[in-house]
């Protein structure tokens, strides 16, 4: 039997031909013409004499030719190496060396950095351009245009015939520790969370039109919202950056029916000042992941724009979504829900032993069909995260009495002060309820008698002021005497990465 990711798109062609797949500014594309791109895009690789197996990176922006490349690849049997778009060329030099990419496929924003990268690894021997419009970048000789070579390509009209258990995408994680390591993504894993997705966890017909500013490089942006809606049929509203007033114009304009984003968007949505301009009432449907949303802001979003956020959670290594609230449950603010169907949960303390008691915590476990088959040329890493069928998270978590499962933090993230253990999500949580601040993240930072100590790193709303003597008593009244904060420090603004994500390794230095 054989399965290709791509499927999903080449139904959605030959039932929905004529209508909108893609919006991007005033261009929109239909599913015919998005079908025929990629079928172009695929005959291009074969061209260049790139084989079914071979891996093709992409370093590219949300714009059309995200999907068309991506599907595209697919489409001739390669396996897609998504990069993030922010990497340096160093660090794009070792993602395509690593993964052996042998096309590397470049946004002209992202040219330098792209040529000098493609330039220090001989194995990958065709650097792919995609200029937007006439520009002054000067590529060394060799280097592609997309226009040109999808203008002068002969269609593959069929895709390639390849295996459910077959890598499709190398997915590399943000790499807090050591050098970052490529997911192998399996056709079936992608295929099957992405038709879950659309068809059980947030069920939608060819109707939806869905937001796309959560980068597609990423496996939210890209199960959530790409995969899934075009398995639907349905439209993507490409934005390639967030900000909060374009994302109001383009869900008016396009009549919006879902958004996804992590908690940073919600927050700059629900604090930006002209919201009350902007219609929303077609917005039916908000997803958050990819980080833990702070219960405040859920409810103040929910109520101001009568929405439901639905929160859930998964991982790179889990295609990703492993875990959600559903329609028809009752949501449960501040959990990440329940395990998606065919996929097991279980929590394991630091012994090794499984803890089955409400309230008990421990790492969460992961089996299923969502599992990545393992870190690409990594067995021994692999070995260490997958044993006997279950993948080790990372993240602490307790189970209620209805089954439902709430994130503590990253095992990697929790304080040990004193001997006691401080979990920095349940203080942040008491920080985003103080109403001066906008931002807040917690970290340990050592201490010659405690080990450790906790410090929270906090950023005010334009207009507010607070003390630090003001912060810590706050944090008295509401957290136990080993918990609250000794250390704060104030900033402008929380470092994040490409997708909103607060990055809590450049706060510890």
């Amino acid at each position: 039997m054989s399965l290709n990711l791509s499927l999903l798109l080449h139904e959605s062609a030959r039932v929905h031909a004529a209508r909108p797949a893609l919006h991007m500014g005033e261009v929109t594309l239909n599913y015919a013409q998005l079908q025929g791109m990629v079928k172009k895009f695929a005959g291009a690789l074969r061209g260049l004499g790139v084989q079914p197996g071979q891996h093709v990176a992409l370093l590219l922006p949300n714009t059309p030719h995200f999907p068309v490349s991506y599907f595209g690849i697919l489409h001739a049997g390669n396996v897609v190496v998504p990069l993030n778009v922010l990497l340096t060329a160093e660090e794009i030099a070792y993602h395509i060396e690593d993964s052996d990419a042998v096309v590397l496929v470049a946004w002209e924003g992202f040219a330098a950095q792209a040529i000098a990268a493609q330039q220090k690894i001989p194995t990958c021997k065709h650097l792919i351009l995609v200029k937007a419009a006439p520009t002054d970048i000067t590529a060394p000789e060799g280097t592609l245009s997309f226009n040109a070579l999808l203008g002068g390509a002969t269609p593959l009209a069929d895709y390639h015939p390849t295996m459910p258990d077959d890598r499709a995408v190398i997915l590399y994680t943000s790499g807090t520790t050591g050098k970052p390591k490529g997911a192998e993504l399996t056709h079936f894993n992608l295929f099957y969370n992405a038709e879950y997705v659309c068809r059980r966890l947030i069920p939608g017909d060819h109707s939806r039109v869905a937001l796309a500013v959560l980068p597609l490089f990423h496996s939210f942006g890209q199960t959530a919202v790409q995969n899934a809606t075009l398995a639907l049929g349905g439209s993507l509203v490409l934005l390639p950056r967030f900000d909060a007033a374009a994302a109001f114009a383009l869900m008016q304009k396009h009549k919006v029916t879902l958004f996804a984003g992590v908690p940073t968007m919600y927050f700059g949505l629900l604090h930006y000042p002209e919201a009350d301009k902007f219609d929303l009432s077609s917005l039916t449907l908000c997803v958050s992941g990819g980080a833990a949303m702070p219960v405040e802001v859920m409810r103040a979003f929910d109520h101001k724009y009568r929405v439901n956020i639905l929160e859930g959670f998964g991982l790179s290594e889990t295609s990703p979504v492993a875990s959600f609230n559903v329609l028809d449950r009752p949501k449960k603010a501040g959990s990440i829900g329940l395990p998606i169907w065919g996929v097991e949960f279980r929590l394991v303390d630091n012994d090794g032993k499984v803890v089955e008691g409400v309230g008990e915590r421990g790492e969460i476990h992961i089996k299923g069909h969502n599992v990545m088959r393992g870190y690409y040329k990594r067995p021994e890493a692999t070995a260490e995260a997958i044993v006997d069928g279950w993948f080790k998270t990372g993240d602490i978590a307790q189970r209620d009495d209805e089954g439902y499962y709430y994130i503590v933090d990253r095992k990697k993230d929790m304080i040990i002060r004193g001997g006691f253990n401080v979990y920095p999500r349940e203080i942040e949580e008491v920080l985003y309820g103080h109403p001066a601040i906008a931002e807040a993240a917690v970290i340990g930072v050592p201490h010659e008698s405690h080990g450790e100590e906790v410090k929270a790193v906090v950023a005010l709303k334009a207009g507010h002021s607070l003390s630090t003597e003001e912060l810590i008593d706050y944090c008295k009244q509401h957290l136990a005497a080993y918990k609250y904060p000794r250390i704060v420090d104030f900033v402008s603004e929380l470092p994040k990465g490409p997708t909103g994500k607060i990055l809590k390794r450049e706060l510890r230095g």
